[in-house]
């Protein structure tokens, strides 16, 4: 008996120590992956690559990256917690839920660099009041493209979608915040409406907007556009710059009154690396870096010294750096409540069927 006790004591205490030496190598493994690594979450083909390149150069630290397609899938991965990610990128009212949840760190301010370089009225945004989990990123207006092949009298603000001669010839970009924006806007109403009444009537107008519809896409709006084969598109203004300059034909317009878009550097609770992070975002922060990421991706730079490195056909090109007199109406999206965003959802799904 005696022998059968110290042969499972011999194997407890071997287990034991087993476990400590494998615990102590995976914390070990562990700690050095933060010391030297950094996981960025980000939108796919949203960052010149040589980017990464000369961050990893500069700083010794080595990026995982990894992308996402929704700023809803990117909150669901991040609250699940499965991956330690460092930074993100969310859009406007990505920023606020994420921050209102407790998934996002306040920033210590004065480990940021450069930041008085951005634009002053991309800064302290009403969705992150004096940018404490946010730095800009990229930004742009929701508007439209038109192919001068099909059409000689382009539209101005988003009603004129609504005239009978565009029937069978728009494409949307599949989101429920865009479409249900447009519809408000043209009723007279703000894009973060949570008015029943305000609600309601633009899902009854842009129910009235289907005959105009040829499809509700994604990405592929793009090649529809540049090859021609539809003449007008609902569209970001990063992709309209992609599309004007592939085909002459194409023009952008930023209606009167639209959805100005934010996307941003936080820094998640998830993060494994802090100082990593702070160096990253200090990294897009510096003039030469973030001109050549906006060169690269197509999208406007927030850096206001970053812009002025750029070709001047491209800072100078208002529908790409609008004067604040266009877009000092416009409205960026705001976090709506569970409840609303099931109602935006459902109607949403009401416009797609109805197609």
């Amino acid at each position: 008996m005696k022998k059968l006790l110290y042969f499972f004591l011999g194997i407890i205490i071997i287990t034991s120590v087993l476990g400590f030496t494998t615990l102590k190598l995976a914390s070990a493994g562990g700690a050095k992956t933060n010391s030297n690594s950094l996981t960025i979450f980000n939108w796919g083909e949203y960052i010149d690559p040589s980017l990464i390149t000369k961050f990893e150069k500069e700083t010794g630290y080595k990026v995982n990256y990894m992308t996402f397609d929704s700023n809803e899938a990117m909150y669901e991965k991040v609250k699940q917690g499965g991956t330690a990610y460092d930074i993100i990128v969310p859009s406007d009212y990505m920023v606020q839920k994420m921050a209102k949840e407790g998934l996002l760190l306040k920033f210590n301010k004065s480990k940021i660099k450069n930041l008085n370089d951005d634009d002053s009225k991309l800064l302290n945004p009403e969705f992150d009041p004096n940018n404490h989990y946010s730095v800009p990123y990229f930004w742009g207006t929701l508007g439209i493209v038109y192919n001068d092949m099909f059409i000689k009298n382009p539209p101005q603000t988003w009603n004129d979608l609504w005239n009978p001669t565009y029937k069978n010839s728009i494409l949307l970009t599949d989101d429920t915040r865009d479409v249900m924006g447009m519809g408000l806007i043209a009723t007279g109403s703000s894009v973060n409406s949570t008015n029943k009444v305000q609600v309601t009537k633009a899902y009854q107008y842009l129910l009235k907007l289907s005959p105009n519809i040829k499809a509700i896409l994604g990405d592929e709006i793009m090649n529809y556009m540049v090859d021609n084969e539809t003449p007008m598109a609902v569209v970001y203004s990063g992709q309209a710059e992609e599309m004007t300059t592939t085909n002459s034909h194409l023009h952008y317009v930023i209606p009167k009154k639209t959805n100005i878009w934010y996307d941003n550097l936080a820094i998640p609770k998830t993060c494994k690396n802090i100082k990593a992070a702070y160096a990253f975002i200090n990294f897009m922060q510096e003039p030469q870096n973030a001109a050549k990421n906006a060169e690269y991706v197509g999208y406007s730079t927030p850096n206001d010294k970053a812009k002025a490195l750029l070709p001047k056909a491209v800072r100078e090109d208002k529908e790409y750096y609008p004067n604040e007199s266009i877009i000092k109406d416009d409205e960026a999206y705001t976090n709506i409540s569970p409840y609303w965003t099931g109602v935006y959802n459902d109607l949403y799904l009401q416009i797609k069927m109805n197609k």
